[in-house]
């Protein structure tokens, strides 16, 4: 299968490119530079300018089978200001709807166009148990979410089958959440987030990355919550992944603490959202790590790596 993939070096897209070509599937990578390889093309997601000459010539190499879009500025890079607002909701429309047109209009669409979301979506929902059919928030990332997915609305007119990848908060060793958590915790002075009561879902790496190449065949399209069947409140995450590397976790942060070293972001690290991979399970994706014991013992494992 060859597949396109944006967003192809940060913390999802880097070993996704590469399971999928140790999976025996051949990678082209939208680079924002010049190609360097056979297997890149260039793009300027910022502008939405995408080499389509470039992908004619891949359609007319065998043709495109599917494309992952991971590309949008990181919400946790810079202090929200209005200016960062903006560039958080453009990084990601301009780029899906360069992505989506350019797909649609290739003389061979690809079958799948895979789309990055996140449960953001929801919004901070406390106890409500969400799934892909529960409404969107009235918060800045449920509106970015929503028009996102919205912005990928080219492929789906053009009948490619888009799914909508509404990924949590993703266990890895480095990088998002639990990567900036995890030295405090291994120092031994990690602690819950505020009260630590609010819901967090979360994925191991391993299952977003399992759960993004099973999409690229199964017959799943629309909303699919990338997120472990068991959420957990983060106090309970942190106790047991503190538990899993041999540490305590005493010490919380107070949400007035977090608030004023990062801003509004701390509303979207403090938000409780219990979200169910509703769509998955009943497609029959079977997550290895399930549960938060789970989940923990293997990131742990991921950092003694």
């Amino acid at each position: 299968m060859r597949v396109v993939v944006s967003g192809a070096s940060g913390l999802i897209g880097t070993p996704l490119v590469q399971r999928l070509r140790a999976g025996g599937h051949e990678v082209v990578r939208l680079v924002r530079g010049t190609p360097t390889s056979p297997g890149e093309v260039r793009w300027d997601p910022a502008s939405g300018a995408l080499d389509e000459r470039a992908l004619e010539a891949l359609a007319a190499d065998g043709g495109v089978d599917a494309a992952v879009n991971l590309s949008g500025a990181g919400v946790g890079d810079k202090r929200w200001t209005p200016a960062y607002r903006e560039v958080v909701l453009e990084s990601r429309t301009s780029a899906t709807h360069a992505l989506a047109t350019g797909l649609a209009q290739l003389p061979r669409r690809p079958e799948v166009l895979l789309q990055a979301s996140a449960t953001g979506y929801y919004g901070d929902r406390g106890d409500e148990v969400l799934d892909e059919g529960s409404p969107p928030g009235d918060e800045f990332l449920a509106e970015v979410c929503v028009a996102w997915e919205g912005a990928a609305d080219p492929a789906r007119e053009a009948g490619v089958r888009v799914a909508s990848l509404r990924t949590g908060l993703v266990m890895a060793a480095r990088g998002g959440a639990f990567g900036a958590l995890l030295p405090l915790i291994r120092l031994g002075v990690g602690g819950p987030l505020g009260n630590g009561a609010m819901w967090w879902s979360w994925i191991t790496l391993e299952d977003e990355l399992r759960a993004i190449e099973w999409l690229l065949t199964a017959d799943v399209s629309g909303p699919v919550n990338l997120v472990a069947p068991e959420p957990g409140r983060n106090g309970d995450l942190v106790r047991a992944v503190a538990g899993a590397l041999g540490r305590r976790a005493f010490l919380p942060a107070p949400a007035a603490a977090l608030r004023a070293t990062v801003g509004d972001f701390a509303e979207e690290i403090l938000a409780s959202r219990r979200v169910s991979p509703s769509v998955l399970l009943s497609a029959g994706f079977d997550f290895t790590a399930p549960d938060v014991a789970t989940g923990a013992r293997w990131l742990a494992e991921a950092v003694r790596a």
